[in-house]
Order: C-alpha cells, then structure tokens, then sequence
C-alpha cells in the first residue's frame, strides 16, 4: 500500500485495497513522476495522452515547451515526447523540467536519429533507453514486429501498408540488417531496466490500420497475440504494462467489436491512438477522433491519445494541441458516461443552466477561455434574447 496506490484511490474515489489488487493482477498501472502518480486501466477515469515534439524538418524548443505547457494547463493526464529533430535530449530535458505529467517515450526514434537506421545495433538502443530512463521518462513503447509479421506484411498486401512509424522504424531495422527484433532479443535485459526504475512498459500497435477499407487481418491477430504473451512475461518479471491496440484507421461499427477483442484476450490496460471512423476528416480529424475515440472509451479503451487537426498534414501547432486534446477529453468522458455514470459535472452544468448562471457553466467548460470567448461581453446569451425557452417556461410553469 505505497502512496502512489493511496494518492491514485483518492483521485478515483476507488477504495486502495482493490485497486492494490487491480494492479496485482496487472489490470491498471500506476505511472509516476515524483510526486504526481496517475492511474490507468479498469475501473479508473479514461486516461488521455498529448503527442508532442520536433521532426526532422522543424525543430523549436520554445513551441515544443508551449505544447507541454498547453497540455499541462488543458487536463491532459501524460504527454509523449516524440522528438526526432534538433538536441533531442535536451528538449526532452526542457519538457520535463517545464511540466509535471508523466512523460512517454519512443527510445527507437532517438536511436535512428542520432545513430542512423543502417548502422545502429541493439546496443545502441538499449544505451538509449538508459539514458531516457535517467532523464526521468515516465514509460517506454517498443514494438514487437516480429519475422512472421512482415512476411503476412507481404503476402497480404494492405491498401495502407504499416502506418504506425515506431513500427515501420522497427520493421526497416529488421529487413535492413535481416535479422529478429532487438527488442524481442534483448527482452529480459529491458524488463531488468524497466523494472530497476519501475518504469511502465508500453507495447505498440504496429500493425494497427491506415485506413477503414484495410479490416481486421491476421498481421493484427499475430501482434495481439504476441503483445499478450510479452505482457504475460514483463507481469510476471514485476514490470507494468500497457498494449496498444484497436488504433488507427477503423469503420465505426467495427470499433466496439475491436475494444472487445483486446479485452478478451488479455486483463492488462489498453491504449488506443484514435480511432478514425472516417478517411476524409482532412483538417478536422481531431472531430472524427473524438467520435471514434468515444466509441472505443465507451467499449473498453482505458487511455486514448489524442489526435489533432493537423494529423496527415504536419507538426501540429501549439493551438492545434489544445484543440486535439479537449475533442479527446471529450471522448474520454462520454466513455466514462458509458461506463461508469459519471454525470456529477453534467448533473451542476444542467443546474446551472436551468439558473441561467453563466459564470457556474464557464467554470464546468473543458476549456473556458474558449467558452468566455464565444459568449462574448453580453451578459446574456444572445441566441434567444427575451424568448429564451428556459426562462419563458421557467415562469409559465
């Protein structure tokens, strides 16, 4: 019954001796960076991640750290570092030292980076995932590609190949050099870092869909299978553990069936990038996120991460952040709706409204500056003027 248990069962309304045991079983992890612990998997409030940092192409510190900070102020619960340009650990470094969240990363993406795809060895990965756990990370995702998975890869040929770019990083490592994952063989070695600073292992979805004509097929069902079996041995070696799955580009009404499936095959969490329900949301796909994204959360998904207006079009900006994350936490809590009737917010926003008291709903707003904002100075809402419905039958009735 550490303090992390107890501070997470109080921010929950959960009682600390079940979910000691939740996380005994593996079905909720706990991640932490110093003082702050944050709670993830079944029966907790549905988690959202922000993705944030530089690539190849644009590089800013200053914007990287207004995007963490933005995420911070806007409720988000983790942040992902996902820098592939500039001094990669130092802005890292300069994240860390400007928020409070947890803070995720990729350690593959700094490896290619620095050592270069053809010539880095799992070594030179293994270096880098102790020098992000010194820093402070908070968890790790790899993605556990594995031989059979690329030959299905090129037996079955998708209309959106692997979209997934730790998994594709991964993939060109492997038919580069000809040879099995490096994190597959170096598995126990990981697990003995991860272990060393309790950091919460995160296994990928590589073979997630690019898009909602590619379906279920059996490079899915390989790495679901293989993701189970390596969360069964990093629980067992005392490791926490997330899979992601169920992500990417998925038909509407294959989304709840997909959750399903994850959580039938396995107790651990599940994170879930998007899912899209369509294929054209070019510009808005953060709203098509936050219907998929409801869906999933609704069916199962423990933590969602967020996508934003930029997603297929470039490095979101600092704005395209704060409207990512809100669509998300909006998902996340239509979920919670779903699963566990958490209305309490809803329940004052309605009182306040049938008050008329403006000030209690920009309070409850996901995000009040924007509220404030479209309410302009009036101190009335305008859509209705003297014929507003709740006033008229207010006094009528």
């Amino acid at each position: 019954m550490t303090p992390p248990i107890h501070a997470v069962a109080d921010q929950e309304g959960v009682d600390p001796v079940h979910l000691s045991r939740q996380i005994t079983e593996g079905r909720v992890v706990i991640l932490q960076r110093g003082d702050r612990a944050i709670g993830i998997g079944e029966g907790l409030r549905t988690k959202v991640n922000v993705n944030l940092g530089t690539s190849s192409v644009r590089i800013s510190l200053e914007e990287e750290i207004q995007k963490a900070r933005i995420a911070e102020t806007y409720g988000a619960d983790t942040i992902s570092d996902l820098s592939m340009g500039g001094n990669i650990t130092e802005i890292r470094q300069e994240i860390l030292r400007h928020t409070t969240l947890p803070i995720t990363t990729v350690p593959i993406y700094q490896t290619a980076v620095e050592v270069g795809l053809r010539t880095m060895r799992s070594e030179d990965l293994l270096a880098t995932i102790r020098n992000q756990v010194n820093q402070g990370v908070s968890s790790l995702v790899i993605h556990c590609v594995n031989r059979p998975m690329l030959e299905l890869l090129k037996e079955k040929k998708r209309l959106l190949g692997v979209v997934s770019k730790g998994g594709s990083i991964t993939s060109a490592y492997m038919l580069l050099h000809q040879c099995e994952n490096p994190f597959l063989e170096q598995f126990g070695e990981l697990l003995c870092i991860l272990k060393r600073h309790d950091i919460v292992l995160s296994l990928g979805n590589t073979a997630r869909s690019g898009c909602i004509l590619d379906e279920w097929d059996a490079v899915q069902e390989e790495e679901l299978q293989l993701n189970v079996q390596l969360a069964h041995q990093a629980h067992q070696a005392g490791v926490q553990v997330i899979i992601e799955g169920g992500g990417g580009h998925i038909h509407y009404n294959r989304i709840a069936e997909s959750m399903r499936r994850y959580k039938r095959a396995s107790p651990f969490p599940l994170f879930v990038a998007g899912p899209l329900p369509i294929d054209v949301g070019l510009g808005y796909d953060h709203i098509a996120g936050c219907a998929g994204a409801s869906a999933a959360s609704a069916a199962g998904a423990d933590y969602l991460c967020a996508i934003t207006p930029s997603e297929h079009l470039g490095l979101p900006s600092i704005d395209h952040v704060r409207e990512g994350l809100i669509a998300f936490r909006i998902a996340a809590h239509i979920g919670d709706l779903v699963k566990f009737g958490k209305d309490r917010a809803d329940r004052e926003m309605a009182i306040h409204r049938a008050n008329v008291y403006r000030e209690g709903q920009f309070r409850l707003a996901f995000d009040e500056a924007r509220a404030r904002e479209i309410a302009g100075k009036e101190e009335d809402c305008t859509m209705c003027g003297e014929y507003c419905a709740i006033k008229l039958m207010r006094d009528l009735l």
